[in-house]
């Protein structure tokens, strides 16, 4: 598969070769480089909105971009969830069961479309999406304000607070459910969809 280097589908890139960038500075032990976990997790976010309007203002819409561009999304919250595992700051079953079924709706959304079969989005699956990145900037900038030596002398009996383990637990499992939810209304307002393209893949297996 040619891929289509243009300035969208670089951006996406970018936002994946960010991603690593991430997670070491988020791990170190350096509060500065905690703090730029913040900036680097912005930033990646950001060059997902810009991507999407450069592709539609000047027509850079290209079959890849399509492909590309929701999995860069999913590896940077995917990313951010798993290592609030790591980092004792989430439950893990309900975080596995978010990255789970947005891997695979994601894999499926993006070979639908791949195939010329969009997949229908709906308002709910919008407000997951919503809800995940307020959770995710939530337990990060805190995180990361507790370990700053200022904001912890000055703040850190309410960063303990707002990090309480069973509040945090709270909002990861509520996300959970709400984004397997999508993923099943997913699945039945996309059916015809899903079957005609097990069927496609059927006859191109049969003809090999």
């Amino acid at each position: 598969m040619k891929i289509a280097f243009s300035p969208p589908n670089q951006l996406t890139l970018l936002r994946i070769l960010l991603t690593p960038v991430f997670l070491v500075f988020l791990f170190s032990q350096s509060p500065i480089l905690r703090q730029l976990s913040v900036v680097v997790f912005i930033l990646a976010l950001l060059t997902d909105w810009y991507d999407g309007w450069v592709a539609r203002r000047w027509g850079y819409v290209t079959r890849w971009g399509t492909f590309l561009d929701p999995l860069a999304d999913k590896i940077v919250t995917s990313a951010a969830l798993i290592s609030f595992v790591l980092l004792d700051l989430a439950p893990a079953w309900p975080v596995w069961l978010i990255v789970m079924r947005d891997i695979a709706i994601t894999l499926l959304r993006s070979y639908s479309e791949w195939k010329g079969k969009p997949f229908d989005t709906t308002r709910f699956a919008k407000t997951k999406t919503f809800l995940q990145f307020v959770v995710i900037y939530y337990i990060l900038i805190l995180y990361v304000a507790r370990s700053s030596g200022y904001f912890n002398r000055e703040y850190g009996g309410a960063t303990e607070v707002l990090l309480d383990n069973t509040l945090l637990s709270v909002l990861i499992i509520l996300i959970a459910v709400i984004t397997v939810w999508t993923g099943i209304l997913y699945i039945i307002n996309n059916r015809a969809t899903i079957r005609e393209l097990h069927e496609y893949s059927t006859r191109v297996t049969e003809s090999r």
